[in-house]
């Protein structure tokens, strides 16, 4: 049984938040809205990242409504206590790792998803799963492109709080490319409503994009306006095998540089054979690495995107190129680079980045990685959204090891630094969170980061709203 707020008051004195202050919160959102009982604390305070530094909150805000969020932020405003904003707690980069002294706001019970399909938007509450509002789309014959692997367990509010991406993302966009409106609360407790179902409006400064991608450290998502495109029509899916990930990604290069398929992955032999012992479905474990591409274009088109992606890939060098138009045959590839992340789970704890580069240097930044690989005797499969020069190096190692911990995070940081040193990115999609606010001064400079403070300041003055996330 959870225990609420009001069962637990007596015990609290934690953190600068005393007893009278918890029971002022308590009674401002009755139920069980507020928990600080030590069981139920707990499963808010790590996100999938596992992140080690997660502290220990004074309480849980389980928020049903926008009302309810206001309510909560209004309090810690008072009683300058940080605030957490959480959605599925599925993010990979401890953006939503619990602060010591603070709260979790969680939107976990804020789920509506409403379908407009005249304006053709989706009107979600920040709860819902990002496959609620596409199942919700689908019923209208519309469709919610974004689709991080993750997306039957992930949250539109923590999709919006780190401008997820996606499998789809190299022909449709992430999702910073949807959102036409937002309602958020700010530091103080305003509910504030930028945009709307309009589809074309620059009245006034572009706010709406700021809030995308903020990590929760500017304001509480409390709604989103999600723009809906027709239904995706038929695919054909091609996979290929390398000898070499380099080879792999000399293919993508090459498909690149003409077309723009809807999806083209990578998946690296350690990979292949972490999906294989975690789910056996029939990948040859003996390959490089395998590309997957799909196309989505009608008609005749089709089947010269896929006839192009395969000249391409024996133009690399694959060892083998397989097509199919059938969808079932197709998911089936799609399925293994989705379920990934899982697979390597099963082989040991994991250090999670998503570094990116400009698509025509991914071969180097994937040799870069291989290379860090060998420097640091530590294994990093890789997997990649591989057309947006996006890549997935998963640092395994073994957490009961303290030396084999150290080079692990020797590696993280030095994945990031090269993903810098070729003009690329510390984070394609999963956000800076915590994990990775220590390289972020690296890649933007003083100037910017100087920028971002200023930012930071004029919207969360007492510093309450995320602290750590982003800006360490």
């Amino acid at each position: 049984m959870q225990v609420t707020g009001h069962m637990d008051i007596d015990r609290q004195a934690e953190g600068g938040v005393d007893r009278e202050a918890l029971a002022e919160l308590s009674a401002a959102l009755p139920g069980d809205v507020v928990v600080t009982g030590a069981d139920a604390v707990e499963k808010y305070r790590h996100d999938w990242s596992r992140d080690p530094s997660a502290g220990t909150p004074v309480a849980v805000v389980r928020a049903e409504n926008a009302e309810h969020v206001q309510a909560a932020v209004r309090w810690a405003a008072s009683h300058r206590v940080p605030v957490v904003p959480r959605g599925a707690g599925s993010g990979l980069s401890g953006g939503s790792s619990a602060v010591d002294g603070g709260i979790v706001l969680s939107l976990e019970r804020m789920t509506a998803v409403e379908i407009d399909p005249l304006c053709q938007v989706a009107v979600v509450e920040p709860g819902a799963f990002n496959k609620d509002v596409k199942a919700a789309a689908a019923k209208e014959g519309l469709w919610y492109p974004p689709d991080p692997s993750s997306f039957e367990i992930c949250s539109i509010g923590g999709n919006v709080a780190t401008n997820a991406g996606g499998l789809c993302c190299v022909k449709y966009g992430v999702t910073t490319d949807y959102v036409l409106g937002l309602d958020v609360v700010l530091a103080d407790g305003t509910l504030i409503t930028l945009g709307g179902k309009r589809i074309k409006d620059v009245a006034g400064l572009s706010l709406l994009k700021l809030f995308v991608g903020s990590e929760g450290t500017l304001g509480v998502v409390t709604r989103a306006i999600l723009r809906l495109v027709p239904a995706q029509g038929a695919r054909s899916t091609m996979v290929a095998t390398f000898p070499t990930v380099t080879a792999a990604a000399e293919a993508v290069v090459a498909i690149r540089t003409t077309m723009r398929p809807c999806l083209l992955e990578l998946m690296d032999q350690a990979t292949v054979n972490a999906v294989e012992d975690f789910k056996p479905m029939g990948l040859d474990r003996s390959v490089g690495a395998l590309l997957i591409g799909q196309s989505d274009a009608p008609g005749e088109v089709r089947s010269g995107e896929i006839t192009a992606m395969q000249a391409a890939c024996e133009a690399a060098g694959a060892g083998e190129c397989f097509v199919t138009d059938d969808a079932d045959e197709g998911e089936m590839f799609v399925q293994a680079r989705r379920i990934s992340f899982n697979a390597l789970e099963a082989r040991g704890s994991l250090l999670l980045e998503d570094v990116g580069a400009p698509i025509p240097l991914l071969p180097e930044l994937l040799a870069r990685i291989v290379a860090i690989s060998t420097e640091h005797d530590v294994e990093i499969p890789t997997v990649a959204h591989a057309g947006d020069g996006n890549t997935h190096p998963l640092i395994v190692y073994d957490a009961q090891d303290p030396e084999s911990e150290r080079r692990a995070r020797a590696a993280f940081l030095e994945v990031m630094s090269a993903a810098i040193a070729l003009g690329g990115t510390i984070t394609g999609e999963h956000g800076v969170g915590r994990a990775k606010a220590v390289s972020l001064p690296d890649q933007l400079g003083p100037d910017v980061m100087a920028l971002t403070r200023k930012i930071k300041d004029a919207l969360d003055p007492d510093g309450i709203l995320n602290p750590g996330a982003i800006l360490s």
